[in-house]
């Protein structure tokens, strides 16, 4: 995911651009760059393939120095990684452009500014929007005036930096899918894509909302909201507990990493959703290409990506069409795997460096697959490096050992890829895509209502204090839930837990049913819905104690030994990713009741690094 900074001061703002690209380099980029108005008044710039160092270096060896500028870290979309498709784009000498996201008109814009004479130096979606500025600047001779003329023609997504050699006194900057922050000083401010790339140079920060235009000077800030009206965005201080390495007023890391879910995944979402429509480009510029002759797909992760993967299957085969086998990577790499024709292999960490993981990609690349794809959190990881195409979940770091937001971000990521894949292969029933994109728009809140469940979650964790065994149960692409959920209460509070498709109940489990083994079960309000009340009703029959996590409209209410808690309605498809909030509750604070180390459960580690 592509990283912004820009700054305007008095000082030379060349280091504070490179720092704040290194502080970015955790989000993943294949090239860097950066164009400052210099002491000779002119745009000049400095682009490399690879790491920022390769970037710092042509610096030092061609020193660039000015008082004005942008940088940028990219991650391809529209052309390969290379030195000409690198941000900062140029127009002439006179306007330079950073941008974040995909515009997804760029192709008839591109035509169009070809018929004015503009001559294209990239295969960037990028370069259109500073031409674009440029030509609206012959009419419209203020920069910001012609930025807001100019993100009316843009559709898609973007977080834009722009300056120019006109008016070198402003950077401006317009945002639409895609976070920008600017960070304010003293006599100097400045602009990035996440606040952590500015914390070297300031701790007040105000953040842009959806459709915003800003202009940045260094003693005024100026706000447009979508509608053109000036508008006052709050000033935040950021204080050093609110570091990602400090849990800040929670007990535990893995509670605060519970409580960051609907900030994470909206991040994780930001750029990526269109109109109606996912961006398919968001997965690499061969993506379109490589997912249009995708006839199966082969997901291979471990442990709690391995879950996410389960919920995948359901997806990718109910409304996408498209066969899809989950295989643990411990397994597959020591198997003879026959590989289906036109097969896509998807691998899952969050830290991209999981042995098993990798060294079943790594066999993989000699199976015959069509291509990889790495849903992954760290962008620098092995397993993106070895990966065709990538996406990025960006739920930042993740310090509990035990999961919490990397699942459901991995899951919304793999959301992000069913919808992709039906579209380019045309096997989406119609409207579906159109109508899980705005659910997938309402999904952080109804997160946030998830997490308002926290003092009934906590009250219902007492039946578990003096219990040591407990049963989860799911059914369709509620069950992988339920395993997730087992495997989050035995990792961090060390009950013995498992978990069963709730069909399965009678089939062997129910021998073990009695007052002390509690049964957990999740219920969204779906199809299958009454064929799970009778499972239940098996287990109360054995008098056995029963947690169900119902949708307020499946109409279950207490009994005796029957504890039902009432989680909020969602879309069908999205309810993994909502159940997921009050099994992660409910496991931590039975392990808090149990005093174990919650954040470093025993004999476990991050990442998996090892067989």
């Amino acid at each position: 995911m592509c990283g912004i900074v820009g700054a305007v001061a008095e000082r030379n703002i060349t280091s504070i651009l490179i720092e704040g690209l290194k502080r970015l380099e955790y989000r993943g980029y294949d090239s860097a760059g950066l164009a400052v108005f210099s002491q000779q008044g002119e745009l000049e710039r400095r682009r490399r393939i690879g790491k920022v160092s390769e970037l710092e270096a042509a610096v030092a060896a061609e020193p660039l120095a000015g008082h004005l500028g942008i940088a940028h870290t990219r991650w391809a979309t529209h052309g390969a990684p290379s030195e000409r498709n690198a941000h900062p784009h140029f127009s002439g000498n006179d306007v330079a452009v950073v941008h974040n996201g995909i515009i997804e008109n760029h192709e008839a814009l591109r035509e169009e500014l070809k018929g004015l004479g503009y001559v294209f130096t990239s295969e960037t979606d990028t370069e259109v929007i500073v031409h674009l500025i440029h030509h609206l600047l012959k009419s419209v001779p203020d920069l910001t005036d012609a930025l807001k003329a100019a993100v009316q023609r843009l559709h898609g997504a973007y977080g834009l930096a722009v300056i120019s050699a006109r008016q070198p006194d402003r950077l401006v900057a317009a945002r639409s899918g895609s976070p920008l922050v600017i960070g304010l000083g003293h006599g100097e401010n400045f602009l990035a894509s996440d606040q952590l790339a500015l914390r070297q140079v300031t701790d007040r920060f105000m953040y842009l909302e959806e459709g915003d235009i800003a202009e940045i000077r260094r003693d005024h800030v100026s706000v447009w909201d979508q509608a053109g009206h000036a508008v006052q965005r709050e000033t935040v201080q950021y204080h050093e507990g609110a570091e990602a390495a400090d849990k800040g007023v929670y007990r535990h890391f893995m509670l605060k990493e519970i409580h960051e879910q609907p900030s994470v995944v909206q991040r994780t979402l930001e750029g990526r959703l269109g109109k109606d429509n996912v961006m398919v480009q968001a997965f690499g510029p061969q993506a379109a290409e490589l997912f249009a002759k995708v006839r199966n797909v082969q997901i291979v992760a471990c442990g709690t990506s391995y879950h996410a993967g389960m919920v995948a299957r359901y997806w990718l085969e109910g409304l996408a069409g498209i066969p899809c086998q989950v295989e643990v990577a411990s397994e597959f790499r020591y198997r003879k795997v026959v590989v289906q024709p036109d097969t896509l292999f998807v691998s899952i960490s969050q830290s991209g460096e999981t042995a098993d993981t990798l060294a079943a990609l790594r066999n993989a690349k000699e199976l015959g697959f069509l291509g990889s794809l790495a849903i992954c959190n760290v962008g620098i990881s092995s397993l993106v490096r070895e990966s065709d195409l990538t996406l990025l979940t960006l739920a930042g770091p993740e310090i509990g050992v035990a999961s919490t937001k990397a699942f459901t971000t991995q899951l919304v990521s793999l959301m992000l890829l069913t919808l992709a894949l039906g579209q380019v292969r045309g096997t989406l029933a119609t409207g579906v895509e159109a109508e899980l994109v705005e659910e997938l728009r309402r999904l952080p809140a109804r997160l946030g209502e998830a997490l308002a469940m926290d003092d009934v979650v906590e009250k219902t964790a007492e039946l578990f204090a003096d219990k040591h065994h407990t049963l989860f149960l799911g059914r369709g692409a509620q069950y992988p839930v339920a395993m997730e959920g087992a495997l989050k209460l035995k990792e961090i509070s060390y009950i013995h837990a498992e978990a069963y498709p709730a069909g399965e109940l009678k089939h062997g489990p129910l021998a073990l049913v009695d007052s002390d083994m509690p049964v957990v079960t999740v219920a969204p309000n779906n199809e299958l819905l009454e064929k799970l009340k009778s499972n239940l009703q098996e287990v109360r029959a054995r008098g056995g104690e029963l947690v169900v996590f119902a949708d307020e409209q499946a109409g279950m209410s207490n009994g005796e030994g029957t504890h039902v808690i009432k989680v909020p309605h969602i879309h069908d498809a999205l309810a993994p990713i909502l159940y997921t909030i009050p099994l992660q509750l409910l496991s931590y604070y039975v392990a808090v009741l149990k005093g174990t180390d919650v954040d470093q459960p025993r004999n476990l580690a991050k990442s998996v690094t090892v067989e």
